[in-house]
C-alpha cells in the first residue's frame, strides 16, 4: 500500500431533523447539509430551510 498522503477530519453536527452542519479541518466557517426538492418529496418530510445534500456533494466532487 502507499503512503497517506491527507487524511481529512471533520465534524458533522445535526441542528433539526434532516439539517446538519459540518467543520473540515483546516477551512473557515461551516458547510450545511440538508434536504431539497426530490429528496424531501421521497422521504415526505418539510424542513425549515432547505439545504444541499450530502449526495449533492459527492456528486459536484466527482464530476469536477
Amino acid at each position: 500500500m502507499g503512503e497517506i498522503v491527507h487524511t481529512s477530519r471533520s465534524r458533522i453536527v445535526r441542528e433539526e431533523g434532516p439539517t446538519r452542519r459540518a467543520v473540515i479541518e483546516g477551512f473557515p466557517g461551516e458547510v450545511r447539509y440538508g434536504i431539497h426538492g426530490g429528496i424531501k418529496s421521497f422521504y415526505k418530510v418539510e424542513p425549515r430551510e432547505e439545504h444541499p445534500a450530502t449526495l449533492d456533494h459527492m456528486v459536484s466532487a466527482i464530476a469536477a
